[in-house]
């Protein structure tokens, strides 16, 4: 007698009355599974923009689909003969970011996504962007530059631990002893020049590198989680240190700009909103002094920025702002003190400074219901001199659960900021969740950072998809590529991870986030609260500056899409075309 089960179906199965995929009844249970995680990918913050995209920009994210799945079963794997050659490391997609840097840059998917445009960089320390092997050659380039340490340099344990800064002297005011010898009278200023050359551990080439490493977080420092954040911290603090103080003179400034604004807009960004605490005090050309207001910067920085934007490259940069920051963990007069100079610079320079935010490691600082009375006065003395400044305050940027710095996520929202920096706690927090979605408060998330800072192990393990199924409207950001090891100021290392790292996203992930910075970015002119939401709730169908500038990024968007499909049209298929 015939069989009617299908011929790959065995005896046994059979015999045990094992229900098969094609059954009825099993055929109505995958259809209700495929519904309810419809249902659930229909709150997401992307389900809109994924829904809106044309057939073109789909068939191009459907290519890189099957590109990025090809590179897990080829770069991805130690199944390969060259893999199987290291055998101290086991890859595998989305792994930690400074093992995976190398061959990441070598992967089809990172050149696709360094053409991506990118929209606005929306979280970027300045003084961490600068990298510190191009600061080193502008310091030995440029006559009467100074170095000095808080102690002799003379033994390599005091190498690895003073506090060494850079800065403009004339001849007359350098100490004629080495900064290496056991002569040399800390915070003594000698010539970099000579220095570099006098350097014991392979002169001049070697005093480059040693800079590097002070200034940069190594990968193995990165990697050691067991030894906990504030240890990682440290060195991230003296970082800024060694970069700030070379930064600073007006000269170096310049230049630096310059080649910044080069870097974001070769990676595909238009705007960035920076962020400075100006610890280091600015120096002019020339001058032993350091001006006492910031007023200087903000010239040089001005200039600069029309400079860039009168070449032909610049024609396509909308511009940048600045974020004013003030270290946590200053006390009550310092804070207020601050908080005046960031006032006068902003009557000062109104088109340059966006808004208002306190930085340092939230676990050591200030927190922010600490800072409230302050934070009150400043709101306060702004309407006295006729200025908005709104927030764009750090918070989450933290392992505690419950603790004051997870709670700076609540004050963040009660003082009424309009991005949140980090936000690496708030997937802890459903009711604040559901406020950051009614008050359109968009996340700054910085992947990488959060990796190099010991907050995740990996980008597998970042708490961001948890936001964004939930439908909070984020996009990334690089931090502090300069320090971090990144080797590039631009966005594609941070959105590189997160394709490789998250199932759910994709291409069409990548472009809701970077349209979301396009959406959320500061630009002059500046709005008030009401303005403000309405404008980033309308989007492209609104009017003015922010309107403009989304369908100017949509259209952009839509060429990069179609260079994928005539790029890459071998990982193409007839459904595509369809």
């Amino acid at each position: 007698m015939a069989s009617d089960a299908p011929s790959d179906v065995s005896d046994w199965e059979i015999q045990e009355g094992l229900p098969q995929p094609e059954d009825q009844f099993i055929q109505k249970y995958y259809q209700g599974r495929e519904a309810l995680i419809e249902q659930e990918t229909a709150q997401r913050s992307d389900s809109s923009f994924r829904q809106s995209i044309t057939p073109l920009a789909a068939a191009a994210c459907a290519i890189v689909s099957r590109i990025r799945a090809e590179e897990h079963q080829t770069i991805w794997t130690n199944n390969d003969p060259v893999n199987k050659l290291n055998a101290t490391v086991k890859y595998h997609p989305g792994m930690m970011f400074p093992l995976a840097k190398e061959r990441m840059e070598q992967s089809k998917t990172y050149q696709i996504i360094r053409k991506m445009p990118k929209g606005a960089l929306l979280h970027a320390h300045l003084d961490a962007m600068m990298d510190s092997d191009f600061l080193v050659e502008q310091v030995l380039a440029l006559e009467g530059m100074a170095i000095q340490a808080s102690q002799r340099l003379d033994t390599a344990n005091s190498r690895d631990n003073a506090l060494v800064t850079f800065q403009y002297s004339k001849p007359q005011h350098l100490a004629s002893s080495s900064i290496w010898s056991n002569s040399y009278e800390p915070h003594r200023l000698v010539s970099a020049k000579e220095a570099a050359d006098g350097f014991p551990d392979g002169g001049r080439e070697g005093f480059k590198a040693w800079i590097v490493q002070r200034s940069t977080i190594s990968a193995d420092e990165s990697l050691n989680h067991h030894q906990g954040l504030d240890l990682i911290w440290d060195k991230f603090r003296n970082c800024f240190f060694i970069l700030g103080s070379m930064l600073s003179y007006e000269p170096i400034f310049r230049a630096s700009l310059q080649r910044l604004f080069h870097q974001l807009r070769e990676d595909g960004i238009q705007w960035a909103d920076f962020r400075m605490a100006f610890v280091a005090k600015y120096r002019r050309e020339g001058q032993d002094e350091p001006d006492e207001t910031q007023d200087a910067l903000f010239q040089a920085f001005d200039e600069e920025l029309n400079k860039f934007q009168a070449t032909e490259e610049g024609k396509g940069w909308w511009g940048c702002r600045f974020i004013w920051t003030t270290l946590r963990n200053y006390p009550k007069k310092e804070m207020v003190e601050h908080m005046k100079q960031c006032i006068a610079i902003k009557k000062a320079f109104p088109h340059l400074v966006a808004g208002y935010d306190v930085v340092g490691q939230e676990d050591m600082g200030r927190s922010l219901a600490d800072l409230t009375p302050e934070l009150f006065w400043f709101k306060k003395r702004c309407m006295e001199e006729g200025v908005d400044i709104p927030f764009f305050f750090h918070a989450g940027e933290c392992l505690g659960d419950g603790d004051e710095t997870d709670h700076n996520l609540f004050d963040a929202i009660l003082l009424g900021t309009r991005r949140i920096g980090h936000g690496f706690s708030l997937y802890k927090h459903p009711l604040l969740i559901e406020l950051v979605k009614q008050k359109q408060i968009l996340i700054e998330s910085c992947p990488i950072s959060n990796e190099v800072l010991r907050l995740t192990s990996s980008i597998k393990a970042h708490p961001l998809p948890a936001l964004l199924s939930r439908g909070v409207h984020v996009a990334l950001a690089n931090d502090d590529p300069a320090v971090l090891g990144v080797g590039n100021n631009g966005l594609t290392h941070d959105f590189w991870q997160a394709l490789q790292g998250w199932e759910n996203l994709g291409l069409e992930g990548l472009g809701s986030l970077a349209e979301n910075s396009v959406r959320y970015a500061a630009y002059w002119p500046d709005q008030g609260s009401k303005e403000w939401t309405k404008d980033v709730k309308d989007g492209k169908f609104g009017e003015g500056v922010r309107a403009s500038r989304m369908r100017e990024w949509t259209a952009e968007w839509n060429k990069f899409c179609q260079w994928i499909v005539l790029e890459y049209a071998e990982y193409g298929s007839d459904e595509d075309e369809a």
